[in-house]
């Protein structure tokens, strides 16, 4: 942000901001929020703009401060060539026959696991609040019906789900809100494993699904690791 001609403390060093977030006295969160007031649109950029505002400023006017009309950020905003959103650049439609070919890569006895999320998760940030984690469980395989009749699994009962680097084992949930040959499993989860310390979470563990994604797999056009559409078998416990 120091950097950024559009940033009201350009020309700043990080040194100078430092000292001058540590002069009020601020920490935690609201040491965060006046940073990032300070160096907004409207910020006081650490003295550089007399007229902007700062946690201070704001905390003196409790109701509110009137900015006028919004103001349009587009394209100023936008850091592409064309000054657009580019919705298909050179770089992803040359990566489309790979993606096409990856999709023949699950042979005929595997499903495509991806993940999902709920309302009242967020990672494995809300597990440990009881209100939050109360009621039926969440860490559940969704599977379409007909495909767990094929592999032979049944409703609230314990599946084995296998990758190449290896299995995790969850309560199968029916739902034909999913496609067929797609099965789903949260992320966030497996709050027993060793060095976990909410007590809360671990009454309602689930399973760790990274336990699930292969450490060779890379998106070779975004540098992330693959950590959806991996390959996987469903099989009953015995």
């Amino acid at each position: 942000i120091m950097k950024d001609s559009s940033s009201p403390t350009n020309g700043l060093t990080a040194e100078q901001v430092r000292e001058q977030l540590d002069a009020t006295g601020a920490r935690g969160a609201d040491r965060m929020l006046d940073l990032m007031l300070r160096t907004g649109p409207y910020g006081d950029g650490f003295g550089e703009n007399t007229n902007g505002i700062s946690l201070q400023h704001m905390k003196q006017h409790p109701h509110g401060i009137d900015f006028g009309p919004l103001e349009p950020r587009l394209p100023e905003m936008l850091r592409t060539v064309s000054g657009k959103v580019e919705l298909a650049p050179p770089a992803l439609l040359a990566d489309l026959p790979r993606l096409e070919q990856s999709m023949n890569e699950v042979d005929d006895e595997q499903l495509v696991l991806v993940g999902r999320r709920h309302l009242r998760s967020n990672n494995s940030w809300m597990h440990n609040i009881e209100v939050l984690v109360k009621g039926k469980p969440r860490c559940t395989l969704q599977i379409h019906p007909n495909d767990a009749a094929r592999v032979g699994v049944k409703e609230g009962e314990q599946a084995r789900i296998t990758s190449r680097v290896g299995h995790v084992d969850a309560v199968v949930e029916y739902t034909s809100d999913i496609r067929e040959r797609v099965v789903s499993l949260p992320h966030g989860w497996g709050h027993d494993m060793s060095g976990t310390q909410m007590n809360v979470a671990a009454q309602r563990a689930g399973v760790n699904s990274n336990v699930l994604t292969d450490h060779n797999e890379m998106d070779p056009l975004s540098g992330n690791s693959v950590m959806n559409g991996i390959p996987v078998t469903v099989s009953a416990l015995v």
